[in-house]
Parts: structure tokens; C-alpha cells; sequence
């Protein structure tokens, strides 16, 4: 199913074709501090509609993640990064996600090992 979203002023928008079922709510620092809850494709599913000149990148620990938000409202709508089996994939915040209630999913946790 197509689902749309975008960061909090609007220009950020993105498309993401996904089941939307589930998200992990992760333990990191910084998926703990924004509070986003997570859901995972392969970046062939995934497309920013507009807004690419208005994202930033936020890098941090290992830097393999791009964390990308919005310069103007710094909202954080999805992250970059690939699989363990080299699969580029995209980290959608399913809160950035239109419509979204936390009805439509499952939340399950990831600890990290630390």
C-alpha cells in the first residue's frame, strides 16, 4: 500500500510503498530523544516528492545511518542506511506518516547491545 508523509511544515514529502503493521520502537539515543517509531523498506519502495534541497543529514556513533531532517522545522521523517545484507533501506518515522494513529500498528522494542 502507498502511504504519504512528510516532516512538520510540509516541505518535506516522500511516498513509501509498505505494509503498515508493525514498528520498532528503538532504544538509541537518538530514536529515544525524538521519540520516532520505525518502520523499515528497501529505498526501491521509498520516494522523496519534494523538500531534498530542505533536508540536512545527521550523522552519529558508527555514521552509516543518514539521518535526514527538515532545515526549516527539524522534524526527523526518515533515516538512510542499508540491511546487514548491503540492501540500501530507508527508516520511515511511521509519526510522520499522514493520517497515522498508533492504532494501525504493533509496537515492538530493539534493545542495542551497549
Amino acid at each position: 500500500m502507498i502511504h504519504a508523509g512528510g516532516c512538520h511544515c510540509g516541505k518535506v514529502r516522500f511516498e513509501v510503498d509498505m505494509e503498515l503493521n508493525k514498528a520498532m520502537a528503538c532504544d538509541c539515543t537518538i530514536c529515544t530523544k525524538r521519540g520516532s517509531l520505525l518502520a523499515f523498506v528497501p529505498t526501491t519502495k521509498f520516494n522523496v516528492l519534494s523538500g531534498e534541497e530542505d533536508l540536512k543529514v545527521y550523522l552519529f556513533n558508527k555514521k552509516v545511518i543518514e539521518h535526514k531532517f527538515c532545515t526549516t522545522c527539524g522534524i526527523l521523517p526518515f533515516g538512510l542506511g542499508a540491511a546487514p545484507d548491503g540492501t540500501k533501506m530507508a527508516a520511515i518515522n511511521v509519526r510522520c506518516l499522514d493520517g497515522f494513529t498508533m492504532d494501525q500498528v504493533t509496537v515492538f522494542n530493539h534493545k542495542h547491545d551497549h
